[in-house]
């Protein structure tokens, strides 16, 4: 028997080379300074940030902007969970609670239907609102209504007349 071959991933590079630039960008946006240096250098008198807080994050969005750049001249693929963690105005990395808040809300009257929930993640940087449906999307009205008539009709042992 002849021996399988293993999968080739086209452009391999260039996917190791995105997902080193996310790798990177996720660990200097989540550096904090150390509390003994907090205390000396975390505010300046005007009430500005530390330099080295802005370094950090400056780096991190340099990064996101080059991974960016990457994936769109490539045509790679961006996995979801990235996309969803970047943010697409300011490119800052969105860690919940430092940079990013969320919220569930739904909009239908009373909040009555529960697949109308929406998980929305506010950009503190930016103060752009992304929104991601949570519930799973519904079929089809004809599919809906061909669903409940199967049903129907088994409940009433298939004799129910159209």
């Amino acid at each position: 028997m002849a021996k399988t071959k293993a999968v080739v991933v086209p452009n391999k590079v260039l996917h190791i080379r995105a997902s080193y630039l996310y790798q990177a960008a996720s660990y200097l946006a989540s550096q904090h300074l150390g509390p003994d240096v907090q205390n000396d250098q975390a505010t300046h008198k005007d009430g500005s940030k530390s330099t080295s807080e802005n370094v950090c994050h400056t780096a991190s969005i340099r990064l996101i902007s080059d991974l960016r750049n990457v994936t769109s001249k490539t045509l790679i693929r961006m996995s979801p969970e990235m996309k969803q963690g970047i943010c697409k105005i300011c490119n800052t990395i969105l860690n919940e609670g430092s940079t990013c808040s969320s919220e569930v809300e739904n909009k239908s009257k009373g909040g009555k239907k529960p697949w109308a929930d929406v998980l929305v993640r506010k950009c503190n940087v930016c103060g752009t609102a992304k929104r991601y449906p949570l519930g799973k999307r519904q079929k089809r009205r004809p599919l809906r209504m061909q669903t409940l008539e199967a049903n129907g009709l088994e409940e009433l042992g298939g004799d129910a007349v159209s």
